[in-house]
């Protein structure tokens, strides 16, 4: 609706179009005049008129074909028309109304008659209005929500593909690693090979090649899952991010991927916290008849880091010197023993009870390494 109502007379009478002018004018209405059907259809589409006083009889386009083509039309259709006509002839007004006029007047107006008749077209011009208002405020409300629905369906698509993601990550790479690049979203910039300082812990069960030749599988799988439980805990809790199984071994990596600025003594520490959680294991199993021991080496220096394997598989690899020097370490400790070298004992050396093992030979290393023996953990 238009403020003020806009109100559209067509009629070929000038006298006639006076008198409706005046008359709505002094009752606060704003008239527009046509002097034919099609300068009435023109100016119904130009302006768009809250309400139509149109008279049945004109040359050129008839009230009633006016009519019928203001109701074909979508965007014309709801607006009133009220027919006028000069003769009381019910055949042009059933015809008129047929055609889908919506009120008719008779010549000449009645003036109270006239304004009645222009109220009531208008509060239904208004309702319908309000009505269509709505109608349009609840498709958009509607493609709103249907908008704010497809947008959460792709947020939790989006999330459970993250999700899926990071489980097949945690699957085939450490924890830390699986993490770091779901949060950066760039992985190949991550596992790029890199040089970096790292302290590699190496730990085996001694015994374990012997025990696994002379037991059940399933027993030997048992006793490998207590294993890996026992010290994964500790993994987590010290930072330290598991590289690799390689059967009863396992190679933890600090310092990479995530920094550690004192990653020798988290290492040596989370060491210790390993020898003492596995002795409850060591009885245990002894008491079932395994003659199993457990044995760490802790070395220190710069390694290659990154990813190896294929496009099907792949995995997150330290490579160098320094996880074998570990390993060897390992292979010469005994039961209980946790050997380190001169590189990592330089580190943590106020922080432990330690002792001298000497220099040791050890598989591919052209001359004697020096190793230390942590007895205790002192920070």
């Amino acid at each position: 609706m238009h403020d003020p109502p806009r109100i559209l007379a067509v009629d070929d009478t000038p006298e006639n179009l006076e008198i409706l002018r005046l008359r709505l004018e002094a009752n606060g209405y704003e008239v527009m005049t046509a002097a034919d059907g099609e300068e009435g259809l023109a100016k119904v589409r130009e302006f768009k008129p809250d309400l139509i006083l149109l008279d049945i009889m004109m040359p050129k386009l008839d009230g009633i074909s006016v009519v019928r083509t203001l109701k074909q039309d979508v965007s014309l259709r709801s607006i009133p028309v009220i027919l006028v006509t000069a003769k009381a002839d019910t055949r042009d007004v059933v015809e008129g109304l047929d055609a889908g006029g919506d009120d008719y007047l008779t010549k000449p107006f009645e003036h109270r008659a006239l304004l009645a008749r222009v109220r009531s077209m208008l509060r239904q011009k208004a309702l319908h209005d309000t009505v269509e208002s709505q109608a349009l405020r609840l498709e958009d409300q509607a493609a709103q929500l249907a908008a704010w629905n497809r947008s959460l369906e792709q947020t939790v698509a989006e999330q459970v593909t993250e999700i899926e993601r990071m489980g097949r990550l945690r699957r085939f790479l450490p924890a830390q690693v699986a993490d770091l690049i779901v949060a950066a979203g760039d992985g190949d910039t991550l596992l790029q090979s890199h040089r970096r300082e790292v302290t590699v812990v190496f730990c085996d069960l001694r015994g374990f090649t012997a025990f696994a030749e002379t037991t059940e599988p399933e027993e030997v799988m048992t006793v490998l899952s207590e294993y890996h439980s026992c010290l994964g805990e500790l993994i987590i809790r010290y930072g330290g991010t598991l590289e690799r199984f390689v059967g009863d071994g396992l190679l933890v990596v600090f310092n990479d991927p995530l920094p550690c600025a004192d990653h020798s003594e988290k290492a040596v520490s989370m060491a210790t916290g390993m020898r003492d959680a596995i002795d409850e294991h060591l009885e245990q199993w002894r008491k079932r008849g395994y003659l199993l021991g457990f044995g760490i080496g802790i070395a220190r220096g710069h390694a290659t880091i990154g990813q190896i394997g294929f496009d099907q598989r792949s995995d997150y690899a330290v490579i160098g010197t320094i996880p074998n020097h570990a390993a060897r370490l390992c292979e010469q400790a005994k039961s209980r023993q946790i050997l380190v070298s001169q590189r990592v004992f330089g580190a943590v050396e106020p922080l432990v009870e330690a002792v001298t093992v000497g220099e040791l030979s050890l598989k591919g290393f052209h001359r004697p390494m020096p190793a230390y023996e942590i007895v205790r953990w002192l920070g």
